[in-house]
Order: C-alpha cells, then structure tokens, then sequence
C-alpha cells in the first residue's frame, strides 16, 4: 500500500552547522516528480521542480494529489495557464484520479529555492 505524504515548504527548509539555512524541493512519487518536471516556465530555460516552484505535494489518497505552488513573480504572464498545466501533467500519471493545484504566493520565491542544478544550468553560481 502506498503511504500517505505531506511536505510542506517549512520542512523543505535545512540548518546547517554554520548557522546557514538551504532550501530545497519537497520529496514526493518519482512518477509525480518526473511529470512536475516536464513542466517548463516558457520565460525560464527548466523545469518548475528545479526552480524550486513546488512548495508541497501532498496525496491524501493513493489516487489524489494536491500541490501547492507559486510562480517567480505575481505579474508572472503564465499565472493564469501554468497551475492549469501542472494539473494535467500530475493527472497524466497512471493511478492518479484527482490532481488540484493551488497557486500561493507566500512565502515569496527566490532563487536560493532552485536546485544546484537548475542554478548552474541557468549560470547563476
């Protein structure tokens, strides 16, 4: 039987020895994390999971998925068709029925929620 998981944007969040805090992506099905990441934000060169769009995903049922997630900016011009996509690409999943998407802005996103490799994919180390 498939467990049941929630990861939310705080538990996302590691302290390191130094005092320092590093931000990562939530955990999640590999199936449901391959489908968040054939997603691509038209204006960024990768995926929404490496850019660090995706603050939870939760299943409430081995059938269901509900994701929170936000956008780089909340004039974003995707706002309105990205969440949309999202949905379809969870939904595609084989053994997943229900797929819904909320669309948050708090906290706000900032580069330092983007994988190592997104971050050296986009140049920014």
């Amino acid at each position: 039987m498939q467990a049941q998981f929630a990861i939310e944007v705080s538990a996302m969040t590691e302290s390191h020895n130094d005092g320092s805090m590093s931000v990562g992506q939530p955990e999640a099905d590999e199936r449901i994390i391959a489908a968040l990441r054939s997603v691509h934000d038209p204006e960024i060169p990768t995926n929404i999971y490496d850019l660090g769009l995706i603050y939870a995903i939760e299943t409430p049922d081995p059938a269901s998925v509900e994701i929170k997630m936000t956008l780089t900016a909340p004039a974003c011009p995707v706002a309105g068709t990205l969440p949309g996509e999202v949905q379809r690409a969870v939904a595609a999943v084989d053994g997943i029925e229900r797929c819904e998407v909320e669309l948050v802005w708090q906290p706000p996103w900032t580069k330092e929620r983007m994988s190592e490799e997104a971050q050296l994919q986009l140049g920014m180390f």
